[in-house]
């Protein structure tokens, strides 16, 4: 008898050793064991290695893509703003300056108050105005009116000075190379003495533009 059993229950399709279950049954459980045996199989050839080697690729290619197109973006210049430097300075001797204002267009205008130097102006003080000039922001280059006999012609740059704040003298210096042209009397011969200088800001008013 036991011999009966073992051979039957070896005979049915869904290896159920109750034979009192139904055939139904079986077969049902049969089909789902199956399901989970395809799902097994597809899930092991999706990450097999020789399918992650073509998905792997494509990730790869996606973000070189990427890259190359953030390395084309052009990206915006920062914009650093120059400050005014436009205002009074010092100038050669004690007591005298120059007035330096920067304008529309890189022009420059302004004047200078010295003193004279020759036989007949010696010791007075003299406005000498600038004929032409232009900047691009720290640089600067300027040449004046011609007054009795004598012009000066700079070229420099602007660049901070010692000073803490605007209301300070020396906030801003302007440094170069002056070149003073002296004509003789007669106009037939001219003296050029060149110098390095460095002219310091007079303190500005609280409410001046910085």
């Amino acid at each position: 008898m036991d011999i009966f059993h073992k051979h039957m229950t070896g005979r049915t399709g869904c290896g159920c050793a109750d034979l009192t279950r139904p055939a139904q049954e079986c077969g049902e459980e049969d089909k789902s064991q199956l399901q989970r045996k395809d799902r097994s199989i597809q899930f092991r050839m999706l990450y097999s290695r020789p399918m992650r080697l073509p998905f792997i690729l494509v990730v790869f290619l996606i973000c070189c893509c990427a890259s190359l197109t953030c390395a084309q973006t052009p990206t915006q210049p920062t914009t650093v703003a120059i400050p005014d430097y436009s205002g009074m300075y010092s100038f050669v001797k004690e007591g005298e300056f120059i007035q330096i204002t920067l304008e529309d267009k890189g022009n420059v205008s302004g004047f200078i108050s010295r003193y004279g130097d020759s036989d007949n102006d010696k010791g007075a003080f003299l406005d000498q105005f600038i004929k032409s000039g232009t900047s691009n922001g720290k640089q600067v280059s300027f040449t004046t009116e011609t007054v009795h006999g004598v012009t000066y012609r700079f070229e420099g740059v602007f660049d901070r000075g010692p000073g803490k704040k605007p209301q300070d003298e020396a906030y801003f210096v302007v440094r170069g190379t002056l070149t003073k042209n002296t004509g003789s009397p007669d106009g037939k011969n001219t003296t050029t003495q060149t110098r390095q200088v460095e002219f310091r800001s007079f303190p500005r008013d609280a409410d001046s533009p910085q």
